[in-house]
């Protein structure tokens, strides 16, 4: 997994509340097991028009936001079923980050097994990451993780707050699977142990 520390990137806004999985990533797209070539799905019944164009009308085909990188998104985002196929589409996209006031509980925890994070704000510092997200290409911000900071193309600076293991994890790019890894020599000296114990 890819750590996660300083991020600058543009903000591209959506301010529908109750954002579900399947609006995320239709279930047509839900046959793969990989995380790789999800992005093309990703909202992808407003993004597409039947006829499969583009809809100039949706936030992320505005050439302003096609390489957006965060999300600053309205109240209880990724609600619905818990498909991980959801990070693992915004990810493929490209977004890194996504920002709320509130999220679905497994779709904030499947975030953070696979490298995005997600970052709980007030309705008040949401409203002003919407006015900064707006501004089209000069919708920049600056997620600093170690720091616990949002910072606006304007150099206003917000806190936020985050579980210390989750941001240790995001830090260090461990999920499940590395954080078991870090316990390789304490693994193997055990499986020794008992394997020094079977031939006593």
């Amino acid at each position: 997994m890819q750590p996660f520390r300083i991020l600058t990137g543009v903000a591209a806004p959506m301010r529908s509340t109750n954002v579900d999985t399947d609006r995320i990533i239709p279930k047509n797209y839900l046959k793969t097991i990989k995380r790789t070539g999800l992005g093309v799905g990703l909202f992808a019944e407003e993004r597409y028009r039947e006829d499969g164009s583009e809809n100039p009308d949706f936030v992320l085909n505005k050439p302003a936001y096609r390489n957006a990188q965060i999300l600053v998104a309205g109240d209880n985002f990724g609600c619905g079923s818990s498909r991980e196929h959801a990070p693992w589409a915004l990810l493929d996209f490209g977004i890194r980050c996504v920002i709320s006031t509130s999220f679905a509980d497994i779709f904030y925890n499947n975030c953070f097994k696979n490298g995005v994070l997600p970052i709980v704000v007030s309705p008040e510092d949401l409203e002003k990451l919407f006015d900064d997200a707006e501004r089209g290409a000069n919708a920049t911000l600056t997620i600093d993780l170690e720091n616990q900071t949002i910072q606006g193309p304007d150099g206003g600076t917000l806190r936020f707050e985050i579980d210390p293991f989750r941001k240790h994890c995001l830090l260090n790019g461990l999920d499940d699977i590395g954080l078991t890894l870090e316990k390789a020599p304490a693994i193997e000296a055990y499986e020794k142990k008992l394997a020094d114990r079977a031939w006593a």
